[in-house]
């Protein structure tokens, strides 16, 4: 009775002489022995006879993608047993040269079906990213717009400036997009951000059905995990300094203070949400927005300082106007001019603190976190924190006070050994 068996082939004249490593082949016996050599190589540790498979664990195989290629060779072996079985007694008409001509068929059918099915799938993720990024622009979400697009833009420049069809992103290619931009020096938060963009588009066409995967390369590759490499919150004490500073009225640095502490009393209110502020968003001593991020609605108690700046503001405006110079009204054809303005606020808090006596370099960013910061060493809980800020799971409140956790534990640790 003919057998098949995945082997791995460590013949003398079989290993590579570039990096000494043997292929995988699947063994079929017919009287004679054939083996049908297969795609892929390793070294004798790397392979477990036993199992039929890829160790993952060993560094030969470092670089490879084992469940896929296990899964893929497993698949080739079923066929050929499979084929055995099917020729039943006429398999004792042929030889052993004819029936590994047979299985090679077998596989090409195979093989032919899943590339015609990707092939006449020629829709390509720059197409679809299109789409997509029409419709942001149309939801006035400009930012999230220019995410994908940048996305796109760094996939497509490592295709060598060609569109990529959805096939054509499998683990393989994502983890060669990892490694050439980590060996030109990007960082893992650049990297990150592209994927990201890139797994979102991929995720948005298949929930539409443009594309259905043989095997979904998110569900095995996984996106390098961002590193804050500075934590990005103000104490208390520092926002007071900041509350101190004298500056001109009516100047840029002024109004970039204003800025700081009515973001600080809003609960660490976005920037772009101050920007989108207008005077019909106050009633009855209370401050009603949409977060631009998620579209919650969000209802804030005006505290005594923030009216006491916004006395400046609002004087002599009606109800349609906006309540900052910064006024931002969400519009595709008015983001490049926030984001200018975004810009200049950010250099003016640098000068902010310094003036402040604060090292930290601070963005419109520090003033959430700070928010959030402030709040948990005064002891109150996560749940409320993030009921604050507007998050819609713990999860990522969780991550903003992350990076504050040693201090509550080295204040316990000297109580303890003291």
């Amino acid at each position: 009775m003919a057998r098949a068996r995945l082997v791995l082939d460590t013949r003398k004249g079989s290993r590579s002489k570039v990096d000494g490593l043997y292929p995988l082949a699947v063994k079929v016996f017919h009287r004679k022995a054939r083996l049908i050599r297969l795609s892929c190589s390793t070294s004798r540790v790397g392979w477990d006879e036993n199992n039929m498979i890829l160790k993952k664990s060993v560094f030969a195989n470092k670089d490879l993608d084992c469940d896929t290629i296990n899964k893929s060779n497993y698949n080739k072996l079923h066929a050929a047993k499979s084929l055995i079985i099917e020729l039943g007694k006429t398999i004792n008409d042929i030889d052993v040269d004819r029936l590994v001509e047979c299985i090679k068929e077998k596989w090409d059918k195979k093989l032919d079906s899943e590339l015609r099915r990707n092939l006449d799938n020629e829709v390509t993720i720059n197409e679809w990213s299109e789409v997509l990024i029409k419709r942001k622009l149309k939801e006035q979400k400009p930012g999230t717009a220019q995410w994908y697009r940048g996305g796109v833009a760094a996939i497509t420049k490592f295709n060598h400036g060609k569109p990529v069809k959805f096939h054509e992103i499998t683990v393989t290619f994502l983890k060669n997009f990892e490694v050439e931009h980590k060996a030109k020096g990007t960082s893992l938060n650049g990297i990150s951000v592209y994927l990201r963009a890139v797994r979102a588009i991929y995720n948005y066409a298949i929930q539409e059905e443009w594309y259905e995967p043989i095997k979904h390369p998110f569900s095995t590759y996984k996106i390098p995990t961002t590193r804050r490499t500075k934590k990005k919150a103000l104490s208390k004490e520092k926002i007071i300094a900041i509350r101190n500073l004298q500056y001109e009225e009516g100047t840029n640095l002024w109004h970039s203070r204003n800025y700081l502490l009515c973001m600080f009393n809003c609960r660490g209110m976005n920037f772009i949400d101050l920007a989108k502020l207008k005077i019909k968003d106050i009633a009855e001593n209370r401050l009603y927005y949409g977060r631009s991020k998620t579209g919650d609605r969000l209802s804030v108690k005006m505290t005594n300082e923030f009216l006491e700046i916004l006395k400046y503001y609002i004087k002599g405006k009606t109800r349609d106007e906006f309540i900052f110079p910064i006024g931002y009204d969400g519009s595709v054809e008015n983001f490049t001019r926030y984001k200018s303005s975004r810009r200049l606020s950010n250099k003016l808090f640098k000068i902010i603190a310094e003036d402040a006596g604060i090292e930290e370099k601070i963005t419109t960013y520090y003033i959430r976190h700070s928010w959030a910061t402030i709040a948990k060493e005064m002891g109150i809980s996560t749940e409320i924190i993030s009921e604050g800020l507007g998050h819609h799971s713990l999860k990522t409140t969780q991550i903003y006070l992350r990076d504050f956790d040693n201090k509550v534990l080295d204040e316990a640790n000297d109580l303890i050994v003291s």
